[in-house]
């Protein structure tokens, strides 16, 4: 599609795409002309700051990002690293784990509900709207999703309740955040909170599972890895440009738009095909190798300026952290030949991930205590 049709319409989804880097670039970059700013009405992910453009999206970002500082994403490291650790001792002794359903899923969502104080006791149901969430989001027939007001219903009360009797967590945060006098109401809490829960659940599960895909695909870089864990980060970096959790991000143009030869109208929905720019070879030199060495990485996954993913520190953080200590924990785990794996995509082309991945190791003996 950069080759052939770098600007192209779809006429079933009503959506107009851009392949190439450059374009994609100026897109993310121009905000005048390329609006972020959704249908605003129920939807509280309308209204959060990703359907949101400055200034008003800056006052929000500033807000949020009291409770999402540097310092705070730090001090979740031990915590991190426990909650792996609990999770690799659960299969350790069986020979086999799932690095979707018995790694890569539960630990962003146990770090998410501990972030914003969710009780033990409802962290499945929460779990279980995430989910449906994702799956409604990514359905292009769907106009409403259920499961974020049924999210909202359960925040609810414990926003309420960190008003009167605020705790160290995220909730408590985002109630005592003020810029200018300005705080947040209880629906920009909601909708921050859901966006948080679900954008930051599904990105970091994708992540860890699209790093173990590759991982897996080339034992030699598993083996490198083990040797030496620094090299970890250039390889998230490059997982995130060879195969990134999020494909593409909406646009909506307020101008007529001119791409070379082609003018895409004021007022169409555009998607910047983040996965393919991360591919342009004028910008990549051979993108279609793996490399985990790979200098400078300027790819496209986490957005690029105002939008840049706040959440994107976290993500790598705990991504980090748990291919670490998997890799470390287990030194002969494969994926088995004969199980073919495949990468799922939505029927809107925003994530990429895989649905299980099978792994195998020698079994360990049970903790004796």
């Amino acid at each position: 599609m950069r080759k052939t049709q770098p600007v192209y319409y779809n006429e079933q989804l009503k959506m107009w795409y851009v392949f190439r880097y450059e374009d994609v670039q100026h897109v993310l970059a121009n905000i005048a002309t390329f609006s972020s700013a959704g249908i605003q009405g129920d939807s509280y992910l309308e209204s959060s700051m990703l359907r949101m453009d400055p200034p008003r999206h800056s006052r929000y970002r500033t807000l949020v990002s009291q409770a999402f500082t540097p310092r705070n994403i730090a001090l979740l490291e031990p915590r991190i690293t426990a909650i792996v650790g609990e999770l690799l001792d659960t299969v350790a002794h069986t020979g086999h784990m799932d690095v979707i359903a018995d790694l890569a899923y539960p630990l962003p969502a146990m770090v998410i509900m501990e972030l914003f104080g969710i009780p033990a006791a409802s962290r499945d149901y929460f779990k279980q709207l995430s989910a449906q969430f994702i799956e409604e989001a990514e359905d292009p027939s769907l106009t409403e999703f259920v499961s974020q007001h049924k999210l909202a219903a359960l925040l609810h009360p414990l926003i309420e309740e960190r008003r009167s009797k605020p705790t160290d967590d995220l909730i408590s945060r985002l109630v005592a955040a003020e810029v200018d006098g300005e705080k947040l109401t209880t629906r920009d809490i909601q909708a921050s909170c859901i966006l948080m829960l679900v954008a930051g659940h599904e990105t970091t599960t994708d992540l860890i599972g699209n790093a173990m895909f590759c991982f897996t695909e080339r034992p030699e870089v598993m083996a490198e890895l083990r040797a030496s864990p620094e090299l970890l980060p250039g390889a998230l970096e490059e997982v995130l440009r060879y195969r990134p959790s999020v494909c593409g991000t909406y646009r909506i143009t307020t101008v007529d738009a001119s791409f070379g030869s082609t003018t895409i109208p004021a007022g169409q929905p555009l998607i910047a095909q983040l996965s393919s720019a991360n591919h342009d070879e004028t910008v990549f030199a051979d993108p279609e190798r793996f490399d985990i060495r790979r200098a400078p990485n300027r790819h496209f996954a986490f957005g690029r300026d105002v939008h840049f993913c706040l959440g994107a520190p976290l993500a790598r953080l705990e991504s980090k952290i748990a291919l670490n200590l998997l890799l470390q924990r287990f030194p002969d785990l494969q994926r088995p030949p004969e199980i073919l794996v495949q990468l799922k995509m939505g029927g809107a082309g925003f994530f990429q991930g895989t649905e299980h991945l099978p792994t195998t190791f020698t079994p360990q003996a049970r903790s004796a205590t």
